[in-house]
């Protein structure tokens, strides 16, 4: 049997990379989709060398494009994260910085038409969240250079503005899953918070780190992945989502004062890893985190006063900026909205191959 053929884009999507897929190119099995891209991306090797992987967890990210029978959106963007040096695939989550090239990807397969103000209208089927992508586009195709530059990506690109719908609750159902605004866990004050990324969210001063740590310090802390990791999976069982052990959410963040005129820095964890920049879902949820009165983020962050406001987090290789629309609502807060502004560019087209014995 001969080696599978399957079309697909290479693209950079803010600070993660990947293979973009035509949804009906793939199979449509669950176990098998997961044979495809472990054998696609190389996953079970720490170089992903049998692979288009990068061998880092940001660039063993999938996406899956369809048209929407949603009567809002235009497309449907399915997510897969691929481990690195395991055979694992993980449907659960979504990625925000990868969603940033979805918008592009759909005009460059077709899927949707471009205008010179393009857009798309985007569903996140493993959360059911809702994005729109605003990007610039001539002569029907999008337009990748530009002069915006976001941090953990060299020179500058042009702008894609991605608006966040109805981002409070959409993987668990609830704004705070566990009803509290601090949980105690194993002797540790967690804030468990599910806004466009369900997470739990610390101090990092309570884990022994200063919180201003490079990643590949934080990395090599072992002693820290161990404290971490059961009261992520205990938060997870609070949460309502069952056994998280071989799952990447929810996420773990955290948070010291800023340093570099923001409104807190962190440190977000995915969860194995440190992340070398920032989540783009991820930023959503620490910047409620902080509007929020009674979370762990009270006395480390620069709380931000107005609706909407812009919370500027400083992460390992700079700043991410979220524009978050709330409101108050007793004594606590409705998030309606958040709006990041990313780039993403086609790296690649072609076709990857599918191994035989996948």
């Amino acid at each position: 049997m001969a080696q599978t053929a399957i079309p697909f884009l290479f693209m950079r999507g803010g600070t993660s990379r990947g293979p973009y897929f035509n949804r009906a190119d793939l199979p449509a099995d669950r176990d098998a989709l997961a044979e495809a891209l472990i054998g696609i991306l190389g996953a079970g090797h720490p170089l992903n060398i049998d692979g288009i992987g990068g061998g880092a967890a940001v660039t063993t990210k999938v996406a899956m494009l369809s048209p929407s029978d949603d009567d809002w959106a235009d497309v449907d963007y399915f997510f897969a994260q691929v481990a690195v040096a395991e055979r694992l695939v993980d449907f659960k989550p979504t990625c925000g910085n990868i969603l940033s090239g979805v918008g592009p990807a759909a005009v460059e397969m077709g899927l949707v038409p471009a205008a010179t103000k393009t857009v798309v209208k985007i569903r996140a089927v493993n959360t059911g969240a809702r994005v729109e992508a605003v990007f610039a586009a001539n002569d029907g195709r999008p337009v990748y250079a530009g002069d915006t530059e976001i941090a953990g990506v060299p020179g500058t690109a042009a702008p894609i503005r991605l608006n966040f719908m109805e981002v409070a609750g959409s993987n668990t159902g609830a704004f705070l899953p566990t009803g509290q605004r601090i949980d105690e866990i194993a002797g540790h004050r967690v804030t468990c918070m599910d806004v466009a990324m369900p997470m739990v969210i610390a101090r990092a001063e309570d884990f022994g780190i200063t919180g201003y740590e490079t990643r590949d310090e934080i990395d090599a802390d072992e002693a820290l992945f161990e404290r971490i990791e059961p009261i992520r999976i205990e938060a997870g069982r609070l949460m309502g989502m069952g056994d998280v052990t071989k799952s990447v959410t929810p996420k773990f963040g955290l948070l010291a004062p800023p340093r570099s005129g923001g409104a807190v820095a962190a440190r977000y964890f995915m969860p194995w890893a440190c992340h070398p920049t920032m989540a783009v879902t991820g930023a959503q949820c620490l910047a409620s985190s902080l509007l929020l009165p009674g979370t762990v983020a009270e006395g480390v962050a620069a709380r931000p006063d107005g609706s909407p406001v812009e919370v500027v987090i400083e992460h390992p290789s700079g700043q991410i900026e979220v524009v978050v629309d709330y409101a108050p609502q007793g004594d606590g807060i409705a998030v309606r909205s958040a709006g990041l502004v990313r780039t993403a560019r086609l790296l690649a087209r072609g076709e990857v191959f599918v191994p035989e014995a996948a």
